[in-house]
């Protein structure tokens, strides 16, 4: 993902994972599709600030928690 010039990286496989859930499972929760979540993340869509923040509320976390920029890119 890449925001004013800066590249960004997510956490959500991460937390995803932790919990034991699909990408589909995910998808379901935030009524997105298993692509939109596969998309997020491997960095290839940056989520909307509403997507953004029902991630963060379903792994009970602040968004800056879960997206950062990637400077070593």
């Amino acid at each position: 993902m890449e925001i004013l010039g800066l590249l960004m990286r997510n956490r959500v496989r991460e937390l995803r994972e932790a919990r034991g859930w699909s990408q589909a499972e995910l998808g379901e929760r935030l009524d997105v599709s298993r692509q939109t979540i596969n998309a997020i993340e491997t960095g290839k869509y940056d989520p909307s600030l509403p997507l953004a923040f029902k991630l963060a509320r379903e792994f009970k976390q602040r968004i800056e928690s879960m997206f950062e920029p990637d400077e070593e890119r």
